[in-house]
C-alpha cells in the first residue's frame, strides 16, 4: 500500500511540474510536445517485451541502436529543413522529391491517426462492461469527431493545448513507472534473481525485425510540418530535443525490464507491459491503462496536426490547415469502419520508411551539391537502410 501511494505521489508531482513549471511553458517545450507525443505512442507499450523476447540480454543495445537510427533519419530531415529555410524566395530545393516524400508521409499519417485512435477505443471499452469491437469503433469515431471539431473551430493552438495535457499525463505516469521499475530492479539485484534471456534471433531475422520496429520510434518528422506556428530554428531544436528525451526514456525502460522478468512472464501483445506491472505494484496496471489512453490520444493529435500542416503545404496553401483536419478525420472514419487497422499498419510502417529514404536521398543531393562528402556518405547509407525497410521489414503487431 505504501509503495502504491509513493507511485501515485510521483505521478501527481510529475504532472504538476509538466503543467505548471515555467520551464515547460516556453515556446521550445510547446513545440517539442508534438513530436514527443508521436514518438512515445503505442510503440512504448509493446517494444519492451518484443525486444526482450527476441534479443534477450542484448535488448537494451537493440533499443539504443533503433533510437540511434531514428536520430540519424532525424538529422537528415533537419538538414533538409535548413536547406528549405535558407532557400531564396519560393524556390524549394529538390521540389519534386519533396513532393513525393510528403505524399508518402501523408498516407502514413492518415493510417497512423486511425491506428492510434482504434487502440484508444479498444483500451477504453476494455475498462467497461461494454467491451466489444463495435463499441470500440464507436468510441474511436467519437474521438475522431472531437478532434475534427476542435481543429476546425479552434485551430492548431487548441489542439496543441489539448495535446499538452495528454502528453503531461503520459509522461507523468511514465516517470512513476520508471521509478517503480528501478526499485523492482534493485530488489532483484539484492535477491540475486536477475535473469539473462538468450538471444533468439540473429542475422537477417534480427535486421528485418529491427527495420519493422522503426515505426515504434517514429514521430519526430511531425516537427517538419509545423511551419505555420513555429520557425525553422524552433522546429529543428524541438525535433532534436524530442528524440533525445524519447531515447533516454526508451533505453532506460528496456534496460530495467530486460533483466527482471523471465521469458514465461512475457507475452507479445498490446497489453504485455500492463500484465508485467502487476508483479511490481498493484496500482501500476491502472496507471498504465491511463497512460495508454493518453499515449494514443496525444499521438493521434500530433499526427493529425502534422497531416493537416502537410496537406496545406502540398496544396500550396489552397487548403488551409484547419480544413486539412477534415481529410484526416474522414480517412480515419473510413479506415475504422471498413478496414482491419492491424493488417494495414505494416503499410504505414513502410510508408514512413519510404519517407525517411526519400528525405535521406534529398539530404544526399544537398550534401553533394555543397561538397560535404562525409555527410553525403552518411546520407547514402541512410537511404539504403530506408529502402531496405520498405522492401524487407518484418510485420510487427
Amino acid at each position: 500500500m505504501t509503495f502504491n501511494i509513493i507511485i501515485v505521489l510521483i505521478s501527481v508531482l510529475s504532472l504538476w511540474f509538466l503543467l505548471f513549471n515555467k520551464a515547460t511553458n516556453n515556446k521550445l517545450w510547446r513545440a517539442t510536445q508534438t513530436p514527443l507525443a508521436s514518438i512515445i505512442g503505442s510503440g512504448f507499450l509493446i517494444i519492451g517485451p518484443i525486444l526482450q523476447l527476441s534479443f534477450g540480454y542484448l535488448a537494451p543495445l537493440a533499443m539504443l541502436a533503433l533510437c540511434a537510427l531514428a536520430y540519424a533519419f532525424g538529422w537528415a530531415i533537419r538538414s533538409n529543413m535548413n536547406a528549405i529555410d535558407n532557400a531564396q524566395s519560393d524556390i524549394l530545393p529538390n521540389k519534386n522529391l519533396e513532393h513525393i516524400s510528403s505524399i508518402s508521409l501523408a498516407f502514413a499519417f492518415f493510417v497512423s491517426v486511425a491506428y492510434y485512435l482504434n487502440l484508444f477505443g479498444a483500451f477504453f471499452v476494455n475498462l467497461t462492461p461494454f467491451n466489444s469491437s463495435i463499441n470500440a469503433k464507436i468510441v474511436t469515431s467519437i474521438m475522431l469527431l472531437i478532434i475534427l471539431a476542435v481543429g476546425v473551430l479552434r485551430g492548431f493552438t487548441a489542439l496543441e493545448r489539448l495535446e499538452r495535457y495528454a502528453v503531461a499525463i503520459k509522461l507523468a505516469i511514465i516517470a512513476s513507472l520508471l521509478f517503480a521499475f528501478m526499485l523492482f530492479f534493485q530488489w532483484k539485484v539484492a535477491e540475486g534473481s536477475l535473469v539473462t534471456l538468450p538471444v533468439k534471433i540473429s542475422g537477417l531475422d534480427a535486421i528485418t525485425l529491427s527495420l519493422g520496429l522503426i515505426v515504434a520510434v517514429q514521430g519526430f518528422e511531425t516537427s517538419r510540418y509545423l511551419g505555420e506556428t513555429y520557425s525553422a530554428t524552433i522546429r529543428i531544436r524541438s525535433m532534436r530535443l524530442a528524440q533525445v528525451i524519447s531515447t533516454l526514456i526508451y533505453v532506460l525502460y528496456v534496460s530495467l525490464i530486460s533483466y527482471a522478468f523471465k521469458a514465461s512472464e512475457i507475452a507479445v501483445s498490446e497489453t504485455a507491459i500492463i500484465d508485467l506491472t502487476r508483479t511490481v505494484a498493484s496500482i501500476l496496471p491502472v496507471l498504465l491503462v491511463i497512460a495508454a489512453l493518453s499515449a494514443q490520444m496525444s499521438a493521434a493529435i500530433a499526427d493529425t496536426s502534422g497531416a493537416a500542416g502537410l496537406i496545406e503545404e502540398l496544396t500550396r496553401h489552397k487548403i488551409k490547415e484547419k480544413f486539412g483536419y477534415v481529410f484526416v478525420v474522414v480517412s480515419g472514419l473510413v479506415l475504422t469502419w471498413t478496414t482491419d487497422i492491424f493488417a494495414i499498419i505494416s503499410f504505414a510502417s513502410r510508408a514512413f520508411a519510404a519517407y525517411y529514404a526519400l528525405q535521406s536521398f534529398i539530404a544526399l543531393k544537398n550534401a553533394l551539391r555543397t561538397q560535404r562528402y562525409v555527410a553525403a556518405a552518411a546520407c547514402l547509407v541512410l537511404t539504403l537502410i530506408g529502402v531496405a525497410a520498405v522492401l524487407f521489414a518484418a510485420k510487427v503487431e
